[in-house]
C-alpha cells in the first residue's frame, strides 16, 4: 500500500481514506484478508493505536469485519464497492470544481472543458480499438 500523510486531516481519517480507495479500485477484494494491526501500522509508520482506530472505523461504516482469532477481512457486500466508487467520484469533483474555480472558470466552460476532452478521449480509445481489429 502506498501510505502517504498530509497534515491536512487525522492520520487515522487518512488511512481510511487510502484503504477505501484500495476497496473501491479492487486492489483490496471483498472477503481479502487484511495484515494484522501490528503489520499495517507498521507498513505506514505509524502508531498501531491509530491503525486500529482507522480500522475500528472502517469496520463501524460496514467495510471490513472481524472474525474472533481469524482477523479482520475486507466486506463482502457487492454494493459496498459502487458506493465507495460514487464517494470517491463526488470528492473528486468537488475538488476539481473548486480548483476550477479559483482559476476563473465558470461551470458552463469546465462542462464545455470536459466535453471535448471526453469526445477526443473516446475518439483515440476508437481508432486504438479499429487498430488492434486490424492487426
Amino acid at each position: 500500500m502506498d501510505w502517504k500523510f498530509t497534515d491536512d486531516a487525522p492520520i487515522y481519517q487518512q488511512i481510511m481514506n487510502i484503504m477505501k480507495r484500495q476497496i473501491a479500485s479492487g486492489e483490496l477484494k471483498a472477503g481479502q484478508k487484511l495484515s494484522s494491526v501490528r503489520e499495517l501500522a507498521l507498513e505506514a509508520g505509524v502508531n498501531p493505536n491509530t491503525m486500529q482506530k482507522a480500522l475500528a472505523e472502517l469496520e463501524r461504516e460496514g467495510l471490513v469485519y472481524s472474525q474472533r482469532t481469524a482477523g479482520r477481512f475486507v466486506a463482502e457486500q457487492g454494493d459496498i464497492r459502487e458506493g465507495l466508487q460514487e464517494e470517491l467520484m463526488m470528492e473528486y469533483v468537488d475538488e476539481f470544481l473548486e480548483k476550477m474555480m479559483k482559476l476563473g472558470f465558470s461551470v458552463d466552460e469546465v462542462i464545455d472543458l470536459l466535453q471535448k476532452k471526453a469526445e477526443k478521449r473516446q475518439r483515440r480509445q476508437m481508432r486504438m480499438t479499429e487498430n488492434e481489429r486490424s492487426e
